[in-house]
């Protein structure tokens, strides 16, 4: 079994090439290749499955050729992932199997069909618009704290840290407790402090992450877009940019003029090789 391994401001990702959808990836088998000890190492498998070939995607073969099959470290499956959607673009590109169009380069995903830009060193692409629903809560060993839920295709709880809580003094070894009632199916939650001013934005945060399934992770592209979409929001803005700083490296949210929400950064292939 041929694999790529990449990653998105080190959200890092197990490609496996599947064009005509005949490989059983299983939990187990997931598992065992994210292993980082025993595997190969990453926080998901991205599988490159022509839409057209997966059961899943067939209804979006005439939007999109190819559908990315997200699972995540543990084995469970995903409904979007944008970090991965970028690293899945750039590898398409890079082996020959998709050029993007004037408008871009459509992918099939689990939350919908998405667009991607692919420059030289960044990828991005346009996002299902983030939809800022409800307050909640998540918990974290004595300590609950206020947050609003997001829904980018998948689940998200965008804590904003207050009263003296610093971003690097947080322990996320554990998974926060959530609301079942709000996020039945899990939810990935961001912890999120104000930065410096930038340049060229209209915002700068620093964030940290634990995603459903992979635990804390150096980036999350869905987690920075709903972070975007919130502090947007606070600050009165309906189009704009907004930098989240994560462990992993830089990304950048924008709302277009056109009602458009892209996530923007860079997207690298690191190494090709065989499962024996």
């Amino acid at each position: 079994m041929l694999f790529t391994k990449g990653h998105g401001t080190a959200n890092d990702f197990v490609i496996l090439p599947d064009p005509d959808g005949e490989l059983e990836l299983t939990p187990a088998l997931v598992a065992e290749l994210c292993d980082r000890r025993r595997g190969i190492g990453a926080d998901g498998v991205l599988r490159v499955v022509r839409s057209a070939k997966h059961p899943e995607a067939a209804g979006q073969a005439a939007e999109a050729e190819w559908f990315m099959d997200y699972h995540n470290s543990d084995g469970s499956i995903a409904e979007m992932c944008g970090n991965g959607v970028r690293v899945f673009v750039r590898y398409l590109v890079s082996r020959g199997l998709a050029t993007p169009g004037p408008r871009g380069l459509p992918v099939a995903t689990r939350a919908g069909v998405v667009v991607a830009l692919v420059g030289d060193d960044t990828v991005s692409v346009r996002m299902r618009k983030p939809q800022v629903y409800a307050g909640s809560t998540a918990t974290l060993g004595g300590l609950t704290i206020p947050g609003v839920a997001v829904d980018c295709g998948n689940p998200h709880l965008v804590c904003g840290l207050h009263d003296g809580l610093a971003l690097d003094g947080l322990d996320l070894t554990r998974e926060p407790l959530h609301d079942a009632a709000v996020f039945p199916s899990g939810v990935n939650v961001e912890f999120v402090e104000p930065a410096e001013p930038l340049d060229g934005v209209d915002g700068h945060v620093r964030m940290r992450v634990h995603e459903r399934g992979s635990g804390e992770t150096l980036s999350c592209g869905t987690g920075a877009l709903a972070v975007g979409a919130v502090a947007l929001r606070d600050a009165g803005l309906t189009t704009g940019s907004i930098a989240v700083d994560v462990p992993g490296g830089r990304l950048v949210v924008r709302h277009d003029t056109e009602g458009g929400w892209w996530l923007e950064g860079p997207a690298v292939l690191v190494a090709d090789g065989e499962v024996l």
